[in-house]
């Protein structure tokens, strides 16, 4: 089989030859490009691959259909809404992804906004810098606020976990699955939720029904003093809503990893202005432990496709 990873897995050499190794010493062979954005250099990359690797890099119809000898798409990363999956079952593609591997950094990201936006981190650093004092920055605490969690998979439940051992009271959207209730979380419709919640936290992928499910209407049922935390997928927010609501004092703040794009942003982009919002360029993923951790599942999922044993299966 002809492997071609089209970007990089973000782990040191050492580690990466661990895993080629005995895929080459199988007779296997293994190719790795920097990653690219030009369609007729991901097309000359790919074009006699059987298996194809990347992470979090667009894969669009045409570069899928231009890979002759495709049989397996090994995406480095839990969401998939980045390949053209249409294309993938067109040429009769398996495809697997590594959910999994970011379910702690991911959470711990999560926390780690909702707390410097609650204690105003970003603003009484400044003002320190500045020579001047917490004056009229004193912020809240954590415990005892209601957490409202839209999307409980894994990284959802890890963040439903975290926020419990804060002492929070977590809710979640019962709009994705039928999971009932039960001691760490309350499933409820997205109306209640949203009036309800303190904070809300998106962990959603993203989906004709997740796309812009938070926008001028749902923000509406919001708590002005309620903050929202967004690393899932950046289509699931109107952005041009959520800044118009952060600016005119509807919600108190956010906390935004993802865009509608990948960074590097525009920089005009409307959340990059708005108040009492702190902004990551889609970071929450990407931490030593995950990238390891996605490493091995990435070639996992390769060991076990080639024994016909296809995990982490998306087609």
């Amino acid at each position: 089989m002809n492997i071609v990873m089209l970007e990089s897995l973000a782990v040191s050499e050492d580690i990466l030859k661990s895993y080629i190794k005995p895929l080459e010493e199988a007779g296997h062979t293994f190719r790795a490009y920097e990653k690219s954005s030009d369609e007729e250099v991901l097309k000359e990359e790919s074009k006699d691959a059987d298996i194809l690797i990347l992470a979090n890099m667009p894969l669009r119809q045409e570069v899928i259909r231009n890979c002759s000898h495709l049989k397996f798409i090994d995406v480095a990363f839990t969401g998939v809404d980045h390949v053209d999956l249409e294309a993938a079952k067109e040429m009769g593609a398996a495809l697997s992804n590594a959910s999994g591997y970011s379910n702690e950094s991911v959470a711990e990201l999560t926390l780690g906004m909702i707390i410097s936006l609650l204690r105003n981190v970003p603003q009484v650093e400044a003002r320190c810098r500045d020579g001047k004092t917490k004056d009229g920055l004193v912020g809240f605490e954590l415990k005892g606020k209601t957490v409202g969690i839209i999307g409980t998979g894994a990284i959802g439940m890890r963040t439903a976990q975290l926020c419990s051992a804060f002492g929070c009271k977590v809710i979640a959207y019962n709009g994705f699955s039928k999971k009932e209730n039960s001691e760490l979380i309350t499933y409820m419709p997205l109306k209640d939720l949203l009036e309800e919640a303190d904070i809300v936290a998106l962990h959603c992928p993203l989906t004709e029904q997740s796309r812009h499910l938070i926008n001028q209407e749902t923000i509406g049922y919001m708590k002005k003093s309620a903050i929202l935390i967004n690393a899932a997928r950046g289509p699931v927010v109107d952005s041009d809503a959520l800044a118009k609501a952060l600016n005119e004092g509807r919600i108190a703040g956010a906390g935004i990893d993802v865009f509608e794009v990948e960074p590097p942003l525009n920089t005009d982009h409307p959340l990059l202005h708005a108040k009492n919002t702190i902004v990551t360029p889609h970071v929450a993923f990407a931490t030593k432990e995950s990238m390891e951790i996605r490493a091995e599942i990435v070639f996992r999922n390769i060991d076990q496709w080639l024994k016909g044993e296809q995990i982490n299966k998306i087609l």
